[in-house]
């Protein structure tokens, strides 16, 4: 007999499977945790939660299971108490992903119960926002009108929600005012403002410090040199053919593939309309990844993708020419999924003997997963037509 797929959301699908003719399975409210918890913290009373006597918890060989295989809690069985086993990380647990949510069942196993469990890991302001540099320049020519705005490299908070990054300010403010502007998924990037016409020949220089602040009480900050080279006319900047581009790469496409060439052009003479293809921020997971000719704009693999780890990229791309004037354009690279990992089966219980004549016996528990996603992780699972025992889903 042939039992098909439970889904769980995020590329990871698991089935729990029993050989058995009768089961019991229960679902209950989900418990919360804030991340950083201390070892052997209280989380919930499981015993009091399932209706069970903490003496029946040996009895009965209760223990705990993670999705994960991890052993983050341990259960007390003299107090029936679900306890912290190790400091939890959040970002670790989860990265960006929110909420950060666990699953996790009680097994029963004389006689078998399972009770299936959620529980919340909440953030906590442990990290501070970090700009990928510590300094940037930009060029901006000295008849620049004001109202002109100016993207800066965004900083990275590993915490989420209200704990990430909120705004960002600069100073001191003569010249400029900084934005902060609302990006994909949530993130938020600064723009400076030109309020104030420059003059080379006064200021060829300015010296401004850029800091994006979080929402944590109290908020965190982190702070990047921003330095603005004042230059003199170069009346056209590059500009890209298109400011975005979409393209789709599959998971096994061999080192030195091309993935996309970007195209920008100016409309100056000599060197001021000579342009040099760069990424435009340090992102180390893009430079490590991803290769860019920075005099013909083509973009290759330089290390092996994996749809499992990473489904897409957005890398952002300058295009400068020679007298420091700069363009951007943004792409979007989306990593396909192919068949390339098998399903993995976990036994979670199993009886290695039985009485005979004792029909409508469970038999073992079996945990069954595939990293792929979509048709490429579709399980389909089957025993012998010859043996007497049944295979059915866990719902």
């Amino acid at each position: 007999m042939e039992a098909e797929e439970q889904r769980f959301p995020i590329l990871r699908q698991v089935l729990l499977l029993f050989v058995f003719l009768a089961q019991t399975w229960a679902e209950h409210e989900g418990y919360s945790v804030v991340e950083e918890t201390a070892t052997g913290s209280f989380v919930a009373n499981l015993a009091k939660d399932i209706g069970l006597e903490v003496g029946m918890l040996s009895w009965r060989r209760a223990r705990v299971i993670f999705n994960n295989n991890k052993k983050h809690f341990q259960l007390n069985l003299q107090t029936g108490d679900l306890q912290v086993n190790e400091k939890l990380d959040r970002e670790e647990l989860c990265g960006p992903t929110e909420p950060c949510m666990l699953q996790f069942q009680v097994l029963l196993e004389e006689p078998l119960e399972v009770y299936r469990f959620k529980l919340l890991v909440s953030d906590i302001n442990d990290n501070s926002p970090v700009f990928p540099e510590a300094e940037m320049t930009l060029k901006i020519m000295e008849n620049t009108l004001p109202g002109t705005l100016f993207p800066l490299k965004n900083a990275q908070d590993l915490d989420v929600g209200i704990n990430n990054i909120q705004k960002y300010t600069i100073y001191p403010n003569s010249h400029f005012h900084v934005l902060t502007r609302n990006g994909s998924e949530g993130r938020k990037y600064p723009e400076l403002v030109l309020d104030k016409a420059l003059d080379r020949e006064e200021q060829p220089e300015l010296r401004l410090t850029l800091m994006a602040v979080d929402g944590g009480v109290p908020p965190k900050s982190g702070t990047a040199l921003v330095l603005i080279d004042v230059l003199d006319i170069n009346d056209n900047t590059p500009e890209f053919v298109q400011p975005h581009y979409h393209v789709q790469i599959l998971e096994n496409s061999p080192l030195g593939s091309l993935v996309v060439t970007v195209s920008a052009r100016d409309l100056d003479m000599g060197i001021n309309g000579e342009i040099v293809y760069s990424f435009f921020s340090g992102d180390e997971e893009i430079t490590r990844t991803f290769a860019l000719n920075e005099l013909t704009g083509e973009i290759k693999i330089i290390r092996t993708l994996d749809f499992e780890k990473i489904v897409s990229y957005e890398v952002d791309i300058k295009a400068s020419d020679g007298a420091g004037l700069s363009g951007k354009c943004t792409v979007i690279i989306q990593v396909v999924d192919i068949n390339d990992n098998a399903p993995e089966l976990t036994v979670a219980s199993f009886v290695s003997s039985i009485p005979e004549n004792f029909p409508e016996t469970t038999i073992a528990l079996f945990s069954v997963q595939d990293r792929d996603s979509g048709e490429n992780g579709r399980m389909v699972c089957s025993i012998q037509e010859d043996v007497p025992f049944t295979l059915k889903p866990c719902v």
